[in-house]
Order: C-alpha cells, then sequence, then structure tokens
C-alpha cells in the first residue's frame, strides 16, 4: 500500500505552489477589495514568503521564516469581506491548476484556522 502523502506533494512541491502563487496575486491584485493592501508590498518579496506560507500550510517542510500571522496583518484592520476575498481567490487559484474540491477545502479550513490571527488586527 502506497503511504499517504501530502497535499504538497499531490499539488507538485513548491514550484506547482509557486505558480499558483504568482495566479494567485495576479487575481488579489485586480480586485479593489483587496489590492490596496498591497499597494507598498514588495511584491517579490510576498510572493516568496506566500510560496512557503503556503507550502507549509499544505504539509510540505517548514521554511516559512517571515512574522506571525497577527504580527503580519497588524494595522492592517483586515474585515471580514477581506478575508473572504482572498480565501475565494485561493480557491480559484488552486482549482485553475486542477486541484481537486476536496483538497482545495482542507487548504481553507487551515487558512481558516488563523481567522483570529488576521482580522480586525
Amino acid at each position: 500500500m502506497k503511504s499517504a502523502t501530502t497535499l504538497y506533494e499531490k499539488v507538485g512541491g513548491e514550484e506547482a505552489i509557486s505558480k499558483v502563487v504568482d495566479y494567485f496575486y495576479g487575481l488579489v491584485l485586480a480586485d479593489d477589495t483587496v489590492n490596496h493592501f498591497f499597494k507598498n508590498t514588495d511584491m517579490e518579496k510576498q510572493h516568496k514568503h506566500q510560496t512557503k506560507f503556503i507550502s507549509f500550510a499544505l504539509g510540505g517542510p517548514n521554511q516559512y521564516t517571515g512574522l506571525s500571522m497577527a504580527k503580519a496583518h497588524t494595522g492592517m484592520n483586515l474585515q471580514e469581506k477581506h478575508f473572504n476575498a482572498i480565501a475565494k481567490h485561493l480557491h480559484d487559484a488552486l482549482a485553475h491548476f486542477g486541484v481537486s474540491e476536496s483538497d482545495i477545502d482542507q487548504v481553507l479550513t487551515h487558512v481558516s484556522s488563523l481567522k483570529d490571527d488576521i482580522l480586525h488586527k
């Protein structure tokens, strides 16, 4: 019997996740609900952080060395509508690359577990 693979392995590892993150930020930056949060962001650095974060969230190696979720979002006063917009874009980016709905649900469940550290900071 084959050992269980992580979502990280299932989607193709860090290289595939990097492509998902590219597509994800394309959606985010086109969305007036949330794009203003990134107007002064070094997107190359953000892309690297997000790729490592999503890789870890999917069961890959923990190479994420950025700020905690709460610290990273302090002063942004993110609301439920912002969180939901980002979650939708993550869903759509994963779906675009053929990730199954059940696997996407696992990712979004993990992301949702961080909501309290992200909102109203």
